[in-house]
């Protein structure tokens, strides 16, 4: 096969041009190329071209429909720009190696060139940038956790899990070894740097763990991630779901959210001149998130479906504290100092979106910077075990227990409405205010066996 003139590989473009791209996609034998996005509930789109199209594709002059995708544009404005990173551009490990096929994440923008204010994506950039006038970098990792199951015999999901094991269990008990290890190689051939994968507490639950990035490049990875998941586990057969909790009485997904401010190549979490080897920075970021837990819980846990994961007993946290190294909290401090000190978020959710759910996570940390917010002492008890005066004695708020009380809260937020933008914030409230009415409006099985026959 031949070879491009310059060491070009996928996964490895940082700063590489449009005619780089040309050349890596002849050398390897790319026939066609996806135009990739996220629309504002989080889902994958892509505008999918030919090789003949591909010099028009990196000069960012493809057009398609904004009306089409849920929360973008009205009929009447419809027609919007895709504007390829560059830097994003990988080759799907898997196909007919003589017709490969590519992508590009892109960012979108209006015909004139602006950028489209419901650009999930977007509105993570705009809030890196306002970092950055502070002279800070946001580094995260995101540990998203996901089911296998098996499909009904028609090839519809299901909930049958293919296997009944537990935490860090091995094979015969895992029986999702052989998948999880084609998705590790299929991760690493498109550039991913793994760390770890193993068997999760609920039986067909796994997670695989891949180097922390800047924030930008984490949330492109979360959402290369759960596409190369779901395609890997349909060729053994399997069906893979980031749905929060889809197995009555079993653990739910989560995806804990690790995150730290650098500035100048420097760690700013960390002070070992302080309690805790904590710097204000961190504290005051600390207090930031805790302020703003409610209000951004509605985009860190997006369904219906998330706050049934989001309840006592099944290790999701469920109260507004943090601590060092009790895991009931929403926020952990991992012991690990030096370069190495971060901040883990625990309430989020695999199906959020992972744009938006680092955009708010930032601004509430950086209001917290702003304000020399109150971080409040670590709890370091138990609090599933604490009664609700216990609770209300050492600060501890509730979650939201509903997506209709956490819309409620966002929408009374400004920091976090400001950092999404008027646009999403209203398409995404509207969106999920939505989902919620239609739930309402369903009986479900459990009302029917409840009630049907007693009433």
């Amino acid at each position: 096969m031949p070879t491009p003139s310059r060491s070009l590989v996928p996964g490895s473009l940082s700063g590489a041009t449009a005619a780089d791209i040309l050349e890596l996609a002849e050398a390897q034998q790319v026939r066609f190329l996806r135009l990739q996005f996220t629309d504002i509930l989080g889902v994958i789109k892509n505008v999918e071209i030919p090789s003949s199209q591909f010099r028009k594709a990196l000069q960012g002059d493809i057009m398609f429909d904004g009306s089409s995708i849920a929360g973008f544009v009205r009929v009447e404005e419809s027609d919007m720009l895709l504007a390829p990173d560059l830097s994003t551009f990988q080759i799907f490990p898997w196909g007919d190696p003589a017709a490969r096929v590519g992508r590009l994440i892109c960012d979108i923008t209006m015909p004139d060139g602006t950028p489209f204010a419901g650009d999930p994506r977007g509105a993570l950039k705009r809030q890196l940038a306002t970092a950055a006038e502070q002279g800070y970098v946001m580094n995260a990792g995101m540990e998203a956790e996901f089911f296998l199951f098996k499909p009904m015999a028609d090839g519809r999901p299901a909930t049958d899990t293919h296997d009944v094991g537990g935490y860090f269990d091995l094979a015969p008990m895992d029986l999702g070894e052989d998948a999880r290890r084609a998705i590790v190689d299929a991760l690493e051939q498109m550039g991913f740097e793994v760390e770890a994968s193993h068997h999760e507490v609920a039986h067909g639950q796994h997670e695989i763990d891949f180097r922390y990035a800047d924030a930008l490049r984490t949330a492109d990875n979360i959402a290369t991630f759960r596409f190369v998941v779901k395609q890997v586990a349909r060729q053994f057969g399997l069906i893979a779901s980031f749905m929060p909790k889809p197995v009555f009485g079993q653990n739910g997904s989560g995806m804990h959210t690790h995150q730290s401010l650098f500035r100048q190549q420097q760690n700013s979490f960390w002070d070992p001149s302080r309690e805790w080897a904590l710097s204000l920075t961190a504290l005051h970021y600390i207090g930031g998130l805790l302020r703003h837990a409610r209000g951004m819980t509605a985009v860190t846990n997006p369904l219906v479906n998330s706050y049934k994961r989001l309840v006592p007993g099944f290790e999701a946290p469920v109260n507004v504290a943090w601590s060092m190294r009790n895991r009931s909290p929403m926020i952990r401090v991992p012991e690990r100092r030096g370069a190495g000190t971060r901040l883990e978020l625990r309430t989020p959710d695999p199906a959020a979106n992972p744009y938006l759910a680092l955009t708010v996570m930032l601004a509430a940390g950086l209001d917290g910077l702003a304000t020399n917010a109150d971080w409040r002492e670590p709890v370091n008890t138990n609090i599933w075990e604490l009664s609700f005066r216990e609770r209300r004695r050492l600060r501890i708020d509730d979650l939201p227990t509903s997506l209709a009380e956490a819309c409620d809260e966002l929408e009374k937020d400004d920091v976090i409405c400001a950092a999404l933008g008027e646009h999403i914030t209203q398409q995404f409230l509207a969106a999920k205010r939505a989902e919620w009415n239609e739930y309402n409006q369903r009986v479900s099985e459990w009302e029917l066996d409840r009630y049907l026959a007693r009433y």
